[in-house]
Protein backbone atom coordinates (compact mmCIF):
# COMPACT_ATOMS: atom_id res chain seq x y z
CA UNK A 1 0.00 0.00 0.00
CA UNK A 2 2.82 2.30 0.93
CA UNK A 3 4.46 1.87 -2.75
CA UNK A 4 1.20 1.96 -4.14
CA UNK A 5 1.25 5.84 -2.42
CA UNK A 6 4.10 6.47 -3.61
CA UNK A 7 3.77 5.84 -7.34
CA UNK A 8 0.69 7.99 -6.93
CA UNK A 9 2.58 10.64 -5.40
CA UNK A 10 5.11 9.94 -8.23
CA UNK A 11 2.67 10.86 -10.65
CA UNK A 12 0.91 13.40 -9.83
CA UNK A 13 4.12 15.15 -9.11
CA UNK A 14 5.04 14.20 -12.68
CA UNK A 15 1.91 15.52 -14.28
CA UNK A 16 2.07 18.93 -12.06
CA UNK A 17 5.49 19.28 -13.24
CA UNK A 18 4.01 18.84 -16.98
CA UNK A 19 1.64 21.61 -16.58
CA UNK A 20 4.11 23.85 -15.40
CA UNK A 21 6.24 23.59 -18.64
CA UNK A 22 3.34 23.54 -20.53
CA UNK A 23 2.73 26.81 -19.10
CA UNK A 24 6.08 28.44 -19.14
CA UNK A 25 6.63 26.89 -22.55
CA UNK A 26 3.60 28.86 -23.56
CA UNK A 27 4.80 32.38 -21.67
CA UNK A 28 7.92 31.53 -23.67
CA UNK A 29 6.06 31.10 -27.12
CA UNK A 30 4.07 34.37 -26.65
CA UNK A 31 6.95 36.35 -25.79
CA UNK A 32 8.55 34.90 -29.19
CA UNK A 33 5.60 35.96 -31.40
CA UNK A 34 5.81 39.41 -29.67
CA UNK A 35 8.90 40.08 -30.38
CA UNK A 36 9.17 38.15 -34.11
CA UNK A 37 5.91 40.46 -34.59
CA UNK A 38 7.82 43.41 -33.37
CA UNK A 39 10.52 43.21 -35.46
CA UNK A 40 8.65 42.10 -38.54
CA UNK A 41 6.01 44.97 -38.11
CA UNK A 42 9.36 47.50 -37.84
CA UNK A 43 10.95 46.50 -40.78
CA UNK A 44 7.94 47.77 -42.78
CA UNK A 45 7.41 50.81 -41.32
CA UNK A 46 8.99 54.02 -42.73
CA UNK A 47 8.10 56.45 -39.93
CA UNK A 48 9.23 56.55 -36.34
CA UNK A 49 6.24 55.27 -34.37
CA UNK A 50 3.88 57.86 -33.37
CA UNK A 51 2.20 58.46 -30.18
CA UNK A 52 -0.23 56.14 -28.55
CA UNK A 53 -3.44 57.70 -29.78
CA UNK A 54 -5.43 58.89 -27.01
CA UNK A 55 -8.37 57.04 -25.28
CA UNK A 56 -11.46 57.93 -27.48
CA UNK A 57 -13.73 60.61 -25.46
CA UNK A 58 -17.43 60.49 -25.57
CA UNK A 59 -17.49 64.19 -24.66
CA UNK A 60 -19.00 66.06 -27.57
CA UNK A 61 -16.62 68.80 -26.76
CA UNK A 62 -13.51 66.43 -26.76
CA UNK A 63 -13.72 64.83 -30.50
CA UNK A 64 -10.86 62.11 -31.12
CA UNK A 65 -8.28 63.35 -32.48
CA UNK A 66 -8.00 62.07 -36.33
CA UNK A 67 -5.03 59.59 -37.75
CA UNK A 68 -3.63 62.37 -39.81
CA UNK A 69 -3.91 64.83 -36.98
CA UNK A 70 -1.47 62.14 -35.30
CA UNK A 71 0.37 62.62 -38.58
CA UNK A 72 0.68 66.44 -38.02
CA UNK A 73 2.06 66.18 -34.83
CA UNK A 74 4.25 64.08 -35.98
CA UNK A 75 5.88 65.95 -38.40
CA UNK A 76 5.68 69.06 -36.67
CA UNK A 77 7.78 67.73 -33.96
CA UNK A 78 10.13 66.16 -37.00
CA UNK A 79 10.59 69.80 -38.72
CA UNK A 80 11.15 71.43 -35.67
CA UNK A 81 12.68 68.61 -33.25
CA UNK A 82 16.19 68.01 -35.24
CA UNK A 83 19.00 68.29 -33.30
CA UNK A 84 21.54 69.85 -35.20
CA UNK A 85 24.78 67.45 -35.62
CA UNK A 86 27.43 69.55 -35.06
CA UNK A 87 25.88 69.70 -31.44
CA UNK A 88 27.76 68.42 -28.95
CA UNK A 89 24.88 67.66 -26.50
CA UNK A 90 21.33 67.59 -26.85
CA UNK A 91 19.55 70.74 -26.11
CA UNK A 92 18.26 71.65 -22.72
CA UNK A 93 14.28 70.21 -22.39
CA UNK A 94 12.97 72.97 -19.79
CA UNK A 95 13.93 75.54 -23.24
CA UNK A 96 13.02 73.27 -25.88
CA UNK A 97 9.81 75.02 -27.00
CA UNK A 98 11.64 78.71 -26.69
CA UNK A 99 14.09 77.46 -29.17
CA UNK A 100 12.44 75.62 -31.71
CA UNK A 101 12.69 77.63 -34.41
CA UNK A 102 16.84 77.85 -34.00
CA UNK A 103 16.97 73.71 -34.17
CA UNK A 104 16.25 74.52 -38.30
CA UNK A 105 20.05 75.65 -39.16
CA UNK A 106 23.20 74.72 -37.62
CA UNK A 107 24.41 76.79 -34.07
CA UNK A 108 26.08 79.52 -36.39
CA UNK A 109 25.94 83.16 -35.38
CA UNK A 110 24.20 84.79 -37.92
CA UNK A 111 25.56 88.38 -39.81
CA UNK A 112 24.02 91.19 -38.29
CA UNK A 113 22.82 93.50 -41.28
CA UNK A 114 22.80 96.88 -40.47
CA UNK A 115 20.68 97.94 -43.53
CA UNK A 116 17.75 95.80 -44.43
CA UNK A 117 17.15 94.45 -47.91
CA UNK A 118 16.51 96.83 -50.51
CA UNK A 119 13.25 98.16 -50.75
CA UNK A 120 13.00 98.24 -54.37
CA UNK A 121 14.06 94.43 -54.92
CA UNK A 122 11.62 93.27 -52.15
CA UNK A 123 8.95 94.86 -54.05
CA UNK A 124 10.90 93.44 -57.48
CA UNK A 125 10.10 89.81 -56.21
CA UNK A 126 7.03 90.87 -54.81
CA UNK A 127 5.96 91.61 -58.43
CA UNK A 128 7.40 88.27 -59.91
CA UNK A 129 5.50 86.29 -57.13
CA UNK A 130 2.06 88.24 -58.18
CA UNK A 131 2.76 87.27 -61.71
CA UNK A 132 2.86 83.77 -61.04
CA UNK A 133 -0.51 83.91 -58.96
CA UNK A 134 -2.34 86.33 -61.10
CA UNK A 135 -1.96 83.77 -64.22
CA UNK A 136 -1.91 80.36 -62.58
CA UNK A 137 -5.24 81.58 -61.34
CA UNK A 138 -6.91 84.07 -63.11
CA UNK A 139 -4.97 84.29 -66.14
CA UNK A 140 -7.76 82.20 -68.34
CA UNK A 141 -6.09 83.77 -71.90
CA UNK A 142 -3.14 81.12 -70.93
CA UNK A 143 -3.52 77.78 -70.94
CA UNK A 144 -1.19 74.97 -70.82
CA UNK A 145 -1.12 71.05 -69.29
CA UNK A 146 -1.19 70.67 -65.69
CA UNK A 147 -2.15 74.01 -65.09
CA UNK A 148 -5.41 73.51 -63.01
CA UNK A 149 -4.36 70.16 -61.26
CA UNK A 150 -3.49 70.09 -57.55
CA UNK A 151 -0.67 69.04 -55.35
CA UNK A 152 -1.62 65.49 -55.14
CA UNK A 153 -2.32 65.20 -58.78
CA UNK A 154 1.28 65.69 -59.41
CA UNK A 155 3.08 61.84 -60.16
CA UNK A 156 5.62 61.41 -57.77
CA UNK A 157 8.59 61.23 -60.69
CA UNK A 158 7.80 64.78 -62.00
CA UNK A 159 8.68 65.87 -57.83
CA UNK A 160 12.97 65.22 -58.77
CA UNK A 161 13.68 68.45 -59.36
CA UNK A 162 12.74 69.58 -55.65
CA UNK A 163 15.51 69.03 -53.60
CA UNK A 164 15.35 69.97 -49.85
CA UNK A 165 17.54 71.02 -47.08
CA UNK A 166 15.98 70.17 -44.06
CA UNK A 167 18.93 71.99 -41.86
CA UNK A 168 18.34 75.31 -42.94
CA UNK A 169 14.35 74.69 -44.22
CA UNK A 170 15.15 75.19 -47.79
CA UNK A 171 13.62 73.50 -51.14
CA UNK A 172 14.76 74.42 -54.31
CA UNK A 173 13.67 73.31 -57.22
CA UNK A 174 16.85 73.49 -59.97
CA UNK A 175 16.11 74.28 -63.58
CA UNK A 176 19.35 72.84 -66.00
CA UNK A 177 21.12 75.62 -67.56
CA UNK A 178 19.91 78.16 -64.99
CA UNK A 179 23.06 78.18 -63.18
CA UNK A 180 22.06 74.97 -61.40
CA UNK A 181 25.21 73.83 -60.99
CA UNK A 182 26.22 76.39 -58.80
CA UNK A 183 22.77 76.44 -56.49
CA UNK A 184 23.33 72.63 -56.12
CA UNK A 185 27.13 72.97 -55.12
CA UNK A 186 25.74 75.54 -52.07
CA UNK A 187 22.71 72.71 -51.44
CA UNK A 188 25.92 70.43 -51.08
CA UNK A 189 27.57 72.69 -48.62
CA UNK A 190 24.15 73.70 -46.44
CA UNK A 191 23.17 70.20 -46.04
CA UNK A 192 26.62 69.18 -45.27
CA UNK A 193 26.01 66.13 -47.39
CA UNK A 194 29.81 65.57 -48.81
CA UNK A 195 32.31 65.13 -46.83
CA UNK A 196 36.14 65.57 -47.06
CA UNK A 197 38.02 63.47 -44.93
CA UNK A 198 35.32 63.81 -42.76
CA UNK A 199 34.80 67.33 -42.21
CA UNK A 200 31.62 68.99 -44.74
CA UNK A 201 32.45 71.07 -47.66
CA UNK A 202 32.29 74.97 -46.99
CA UNK A 203 33.44 76.39 -50.25
CA UNK A 204 30.89 75.43 -53.03
CA UNK A 205 33.52 76.01 -55.42
CA UNK A 206 36.13 73.15 -53.77
CA UNK A 207 33.28 70.86 -54.52
CA UNK A 208 34.13 67.95 -57.46
CA UNK A 209 32.85 69.25 -60.66
CA UNK A 210 31.79 65.10 -60.90
CA UNK A 211 29.74 65.13 -57.78
CA UNK A 212 27.64 67.83 -58.31
CA UNK A 213 25.06 66.16 -60.47
CA UNK A 214 25.23 63.52 -58.17
CA UNK A 215 21.74 62.15 -57.02
CA UNK A 216 22.92 60.75 -54.08
CA UNK A 217 24.07 63.97 -52.42
CA UNK A 218 20.56 65.63 -53.01
CA UNK A 219 17.02 64.93 -51.18
CA UNK A 220 14.25 65.31 -53.15
CA UNK A 221 10.61 65.20 -53.08
CA UNK A 222 11.03 61.83 -55.22
CA UNK A 223 13.33 60.01 -53.23
CA UNK A 224 10.85 61.79 -50.13
CA UNK A 225 7.97 59.49 -51.64
CA UNK A 226 10.01 56.57 -51.68
CA UNK A 227 11.20 56.44 -48.13
CA UNK A 228 8.14 57.78 -46.38
CA UNK A 229 5.43 55.61 -49.09
CA UNK A 230 1.94 56.80 -48.15
CA UNK A 231 2.99 59.50 -45.63
CA UNK A 232 5.14 61.32 -48.21
CA UNK A 233 2.22 63.99 -49.67
CA UNK A 234 1.27 64.92 -46.28
CA UNK A 235 4.73 65.24 -45.14
CA UNK A 236 5.79 67.35 -48.24
CA UNK A 237 2.73 69.88 -48.07
CA UNK A 238 3.89 70.45 -44.63
CA UNK A 239 7.29 71.26 -45.40
CA UNK A 240 6.37 73.29 -48.55
CA UNK A 241 4.39 75.02 -45.93
CA UNK A 242 6.66 75.85 -43.75
CA UNK A 243 10.39 76.21 -45.71
CA UNK A 244 11.45 78.87 -48.09
CA UNK A 245 11.32 77.93 -51.64
CA UNK A 246 13.09 78.97 -54.54
CA UNK A 247 13.80 78.77 -58.26
CA UNK A 248 16.26 80.59 -60.98
CA UNK A 249 14.57 81.02 -64.43
CA UNK A 250 16.16 82.26 -67.52
CA UNK A 251 14.58 83.25 -71.53
CA UNK A 252 13.38 80.43 -72.29
CA UNK A 253 14.47 80.56 -75.71
CA UNK A 254 18.29 81.80 -74.20
CA UNK A 255 18.16 78.50 -72.84
CA UNK A 256 17.65 76.53 -75.49
CA UNK A 257 19.80 77.71 -77.38
CA UNK A 258 22.78 77.54 -74.28
CA UNK A 259 21.69 73.49 -73.85
CA UNK A 260 22.17 72.92 -77.53
CA UNK A 261 25.44 74.41 -77.27
CA UNK A 262 26.37 72.57 -74.42
CA UNK A 263 24.91 68.98 -75.26
CA UNK A 264 25.03 69.52 -79.01
CA UNK A 265 28.24 71.52 -80.44
CA UNK A 266 30.36 69.73 -78.09
CA UNK A 267 31.14 66.20 -77.96
CA UNK A 268 29.09 64.53 -75.84
CA UNK A 269 28.89 61.11 -75.98
CA UNK A 270 25.67 60.18 -73.84
CA UNK A 271 23.08 63.03 -76.03
CA UNK A 272 25.08 62.03 -79.01
CA UNK A 273 23.66 58.60 -78.99
CA UNK A 274 20.60 59.46 -77.39
CA UNK A 275 19.13 62.26 -78.89
CA UNK A 276 21.68 63.70 -81.51
CA UNK A 277 21.39 60.23 -83.86
CA UNK A 278 17.83 60.53 -84.05
CA UNK A 279 17.87 64.22 -85.29
CA UNK A 280 20.25 62.87 -87.88
CA UNK A 281 17.97 60.28 -89.14
CA UNK A 282 14.81 62.07 -88.91
CA UNK A 283 15.49 65.65 -89.86
CA UNK A 284 19.43 65.47 -91.09
CA UNK A 285 19.20 63.04 -94.16
CA UNK A 286 21.97 60.98 -92.81
CA UNK A 287 20.04 57.38 -93.19
CA UNK A 288 23.19 55.72 -91.50
CA UNK A 289 24.90 58.23 -89.19
CA UNK A 290 28.11 57.16 -87.34
CA UNK A 291 27.23 55.79 -84.11
CA UNK A 292 30.08 57.27 -81.97
CA UNK A 293 30.14 61.09 -81.16
CA UNK A 294 34.17 60.55 -81.66
CA UNK A 295 33.87 59.38 -85.23
CA UNK A 296 30.70 61.84 -86.17
CA UNK A 297 32.66 65.11 -84.82
CA UNK A 298 35.57 64.89 -86.98
CA UNK A 299 33.65 64.25 -90.45
CA UNK A 300 31.58 66.98 -88.90
CA UNK A 301 28.07 65.79 -88.50
CA UNK A 302 26.35 66.65 -85.76
CA UNK A 303 22.57 68.18 -85.75
CA UNK A 304 21.85 71.84 -86.64
CA UNK A 305 20.31 74.14 -84.40
CA UNK A 306 17.35 74.32 -87.25
CA UNK A 307 17.07 70.11 -86.78
CA UNK A 308 17.07 70.47 -83.04
CA UNK A 309 13.93 72.93 -83.00
CA UNK A 310 12.52 70.41 -85.40
CA UNK A 311 12.91 67.56 -82.96
CA UNK A 312 11.48 69.54 -80.24
CA UNK A 313 8.61 70.86 -82.62
CA UNK A 314 7.93 67.03 -83.71
CA UNK A 315 4.54 65.90 -81.69
CA UNK A 316 6.73 62.14 -82.21
CA UNK A 317 9.00 63.32 -79.44
CA UNK A 318 6.57 64.08 -76.70
CA UNK A 319 4.90 60.31 -77.81
CA UNK A 320 8.34 58.71 -77.32
CA UNK A 321 9.32 60.02 -73.90
CA UNK A 322 9.45 63.47 -72.12
CA UNK A 323 11.36 66.21 -72.65
CA UNK A 324 14.88 65.74 -71.39
CA UNK A 325 14.81 68.31 -68.23
CA UNK A 326 17.60 70.12 -70.43
CA UNK A 327 15.11 71.77 -72.63
CA UNK A 328 11.85 70.24 -70.37
CA UNK A 329 10.02 73.54 -69.64
CA UNK A 330 10.11 75.21 -66.31
CA UNK A 331 6.35 75.14 -65.50
CA UNK A 332 6.78 71.06 -65.97
CA UNK A 333 9.78 71.22 -63.95
CA UNK A 334 8.76 73.05 -60.67
CA UNK A 335 4.95 73.05 -61.20
CA UNK A 336 5.22 77.04 -60.31
CA UNK A 337 0.90 77.10 -60.14
CA UNK A 338 0.97 74.37 -57.83
CA UNK A 339 3.58 75.64 -55.67
CA UNK A 340 3.87 78.93 -53.88
CA UNK A 341 7.13 79.86 -54.06
CA UNK A 342 9.32 82.43 -52.05
CA UNK A 343 11.88 83.92 -54.16
CA UNK A 344 12.25 83.71 -57.72
CA UNK A 345 15.15 84.55 -59.73
CA UNK A 346 16.78 85.46 -62.79
CA UNK A 347 19.77 84.69 -64.27
CA UNK A 348 19.66 87.70 -66.05
CA UNK A 349 20.54 89.67 -63.09
CA UNK A 350 22.09 86.57 -60.79
CA UNK A 351 24.36 87.85 -58.54
CA UNK A 352 22.25 90.52 -57.23
CA UNK A 353 19.43 87.93 -57.12
CA UNK A 354 21.53 85.20 -55.25
CA UNK A 355 23.07 88.03 -52.66
CA UNK A 356 19.31 88.77 -51.50
CA UNK A 357 18.05 85.41 -51.33
CA UNK A 358 20.86 84.16 -49.52
CA UNK A 359 20.30 87.20 -46.94
CA UNK A 360 16.34 86.22 -47.30
CA UNK A 361 17.70 82.24 -46.35
CA UNK A 362 20.24 83.75 -43.20
CA UNK A 363 22.54 81.93 -45.06
CA UNK A 364 24.58 84.55 -46.61
CA UNK A 365 27.58 84.36 -43.29
CA UNK A 366 27.56 80.34 -43.96
CA UNK A 367 28.32 79.98 -48.07
CA UNK A 368 28.74 82.70 -50.94
CA UNK A 369 26.96 81.99 -54.82
CA UNK A 370 30.61 81.55 -56.64
CA UNK A 371 31.54 84.19 -59.10
CA UNK A 372 30.17 84.34 -62.60
CA UNK A 373 32.28 84.24 -65.30
CA UNK A 374 29.91 86.06 -67.76
CA UNK A 375 30.15 83.11 -70.17
CA UNK A 376 26.18 82.80 -70.69
CA UNK A 377 24.71 82.34 -73.67
CA UNK A 378 23.61 86.09 -74.81
CA UNK A 379 20.40 87.10 -75.45
CA UNK A 380 21.63 89.21 -78.54
CA UNK A 381 22.32 86.00 -80.17
CA UNK A 382 18.88 84.95 -80.89
CA UNK A 383 18.53 86.52 -84.34
CA UNK A 384 21.73 84.95 -85.37
CA UNK A 385 21.01 81.58 -83.80
CA UNK A 386 17.41 81.77 -85.05
CA UNK A 387 18.44 82.94 -88.69
CA UNK A 388 18.01 79.53 -90.27
CA UNK A 389 15.04 78.39 -88.53
CA UNK A 390 11.85 79.02 -90.35
CA UNK A 391 9.44 81.30 -89.49
CA UNK A 392 6.75 79.36 -89.30
CA UNK A 393 8.56 76.47 -86.84
CA UNK A 394 9.99 80.06 -84.40
CA UNK A 395 5.78 80.50 -84.15
CA UNK A 396 5.39 77.24 -82.74
CA UNK A 397 8.52 76.96 -80.65
CA UNK A 398 7.08 80.07 -79.01
CA UNK A 399 3.74 78.58 -78.71
CA UNK A 400 5.66 75.27 -76.55
CA UNK A 401 7.05 77.89 -74.77
CA UNK A 402 4.74 80.43 -74.17
CA UNK A 403 3.64 79.17 -70.43
CA UNK A 404 7.53 80.02 -69.29
CA UNK A 405 7.57 83.33 -71.38
CA UNK A 406 4.51 84.82 -69.45
CA UNK A 407 4.93 83.30 -65.79
CA UNK A 408 8.62 84.69 -65.92
CA UNK A 409 7.99 88.16 -67.17
CA UNK A 410 9.89 87.75 -70.47
CA UNK A 411 8.45 89.21 -73.43
CA UNK A 412 8.12 87.89 -76.43
CA UNK A 413 10.49 88.04 -79.21
CA UNK A 414 8.42 90.15 -81.63
CA UNK A 415 11.65 90.48 -83.94
CA UNK A 416 11.89 86.43 -84.50
CA UNK A 417 7.69 86.37 -84.48
CA UNK A 418 6.71 88.83 -86.66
Amino acid sequence: MFSAACVKGVNMGKWRWFRVSLVLGSVFMILLIILYWDDVGASHLYLPPLSPRPAPHHSPTHPTPSFLSDINAFVNQFLEGTNDPTDSAPPDSANQSEHAEERYVPRREWKVHLTPIDPEKRLGQERRRQRLHDLCHHGDDLAFPGKNRSFDDIPNRELDHLIVDDRHGIIYCYVPKVACSNWKRIMIVLSESLLQEGVPYRDPLAVPQEMVHNSSLHFTFNKFWKRYGKFSRHLMKVKLQKYTKFLFVRDPFVRLISAYRNKFEQPNEEFYRRFALLMLRRYGNHSEPPAAVGDAFPAGIRPSFSEFVQYLLDPKTESDAPFNEHWRQVYRLCHPCQIQYDFVGQLETVEEDAEQLLRVLKVDNVVDFPPSHRNHTASSWQEDWFSRVPLVARRGLYRLYEPDFRLFGYSRPDSLLD
